[in-house]
């Protein structure tokens, strides 16, 4: 989980569109304006703390485990199902909105940050999956 969440907040290094719109929406010596332009990397950042644990853990941990006796394709499209799902879930709560155009994009922008983040919680799993032991029986 530590490297897939180090993924994922590599993958914000490329700011997010809702945050190039935002910051040239107040100028930074505007005492008036609403929020300052350091709070736009605060809100980046918990963002992807958020996705992170209420998203990318319990999908790449119920991902795999539901994929755990098949390949690896098919595990990941697995966790990216129930990332997805998750997703949804959590910007129709957190923007109390409906499926409509204010949750798709920033859907989209989830899944495309938390697919690369996935990839390599799902590769590392399979890599270093536990085998049981198996134990010989003497007569």
């Amino acid at each position: 989980m530590h490297l897939s969440g180090a993924l994922l907040l590599l993958t914000f290094l490329v700011p997010p569109v809702w945050v190039l719109d935002a910051y040239g929406a107040a100028p930074a010596n505007d005492p008036s304006a609403d929020v300052p332009p350091f709070m736009l990397l605060v809100a980046v950042v918990f963002g992807c703390v958020s996705f992170h644990v209420a998203v990318q853990i319990p999908s790449g941990l119920l991902g795999t485990w539901l994929g755990r006796n098949r390949t690896a394709g098919v595990s990941y499209v697995l966790v990216l199902a129930v990332a997805g799902v998750l997703t949804t879930v959590l910007l129709a709560g957190v923007l109390r909105a409906g499926l409509a155009a204010q949750i798709l994009p920033l859907w989209a922008d989830f899944m495309a940050r938390g697919s690369l983040a996935m990839a390599a919680y799902v590769w590392l799993s399979r890599r270093f999956r536990t085998r049981p032991v198996q134990r010989s029986v003497a007569r």
